[in-house]
């Protein structure tokens, strides 16, 4: 994307040091900061991308050294600790802007030949001088499924999961094959239950650190629950009166969780 000319308009400015975004504490809630200089922050950037225009402001992903002290009245929070306090489209905006940021600071030597790369000024993109390769940025490819099974649903809890935390089964898709062999897949080898019915729900950017959730939900075919001992520490089903932790409403394994819990209340309803 080609940045406006000058600096001469009000600008939303989303800014990290590391993984971590400035805030903007206010008596009315969280907001970021909206000048039209960075350098009215008093801090020193160490890069900087132009990501387009929000309500007809420009929006700018900047990184700041380690160390940097925020300015009096702001804080460096993490992404998951503002979700819900931080307007929604600025803060869909930031987990861009991280993502960016992290492919800029990881991805300045060619991986085919090792010589620097230059940015592109044409596209978001970087480019070998030498061998010409380009690097675009990182996106993974992550299918999550919600599996029910009448009045039941499939919920797991991995390792590496909150105490106590039960969500729906995830995992990234293998080179050579679709998102729908990939649901299968997962399910299989996380707890060696069958699916059928394979339905498209719907989509998430998720940037930690830089993935694409694409959600499904799928009926069980078959087989009993057998765990996958390397990821998932438990697994079983659930019905909607008798629920564990889940996840918090930043997900989209939320949103699935949530769909089949109004399902469940309009059967009854019925």
């Amino acid at each position: 994307m080609i940045p406006p000319e000058g600096r001469s308009e009000l600008a939303w400015w989303f800014v990290f040091q590391e993984s971590k975004l400035l805030i903007d504490e206010e008596p009315s809630g969280v907001t970021l900061p909206c000048l039209v200089n960075f350098a009215e922050l008093g801090l020193t950037p160490s890069r900087e991308h132009y990501l387009g225009r929000l309500h007809h402001r420009p929006c700018y992903a900047v990184e700041v050294v380690e160390g940097s002290i925020p300015p009096m009245g702001m804080t460096f929070e993490g992404l998951r600790q503002v979700y819900g306090r931080l307007d929604e489209d600025l803060f869909w905006i930031a987990a861009r802007a991280v993502q960016i940021i992290d492919w800029d600071r990881t991805h300045q030597f060619c991986g085919r030949c090792g010589s620097p790369l230059r940015t592109k000024t044409t596209e978001r993109a970087k480019e070998c001088p030498q061998c010409g390769l380009l690097h675009f940025p990182r996106l993974a490819p992550a299918i999550i499924v919600l599996v029910e099974r009448g009045h039941e649903m499939l919920l797991a809890r991995s390792r590496h999961f909150m105490p106590g935390m039960y969500s729906v089964l995830a995992g990234f898709v293998e080179p050579g094959e679709s998102i729908e062999e990939a649901v299968v897949r997962e399910v299989r080898e996380e707890v060696a239950v069958e699916v059928k019915d394979i339905k498209y729900f719907g989509s998430q950017p998720w940037p930690f650190p830089h993935s694409l959730m694409i959600g499904f939900t799928a009926t069980y075919a078959g087989g009993e629950i057998s765990l996958d001992d390397e990821e998932i520490e438990d697994a079983g089903w659930f019905t909607i009166d008798h629920l564990p932790s889940i996840p918090g409403k930043i997900s989209i394994a939320r949103k699935l969780i949530d769909w089949f819990l109004a399902k469940q209340e309009r059967s009854l309803e019925d």
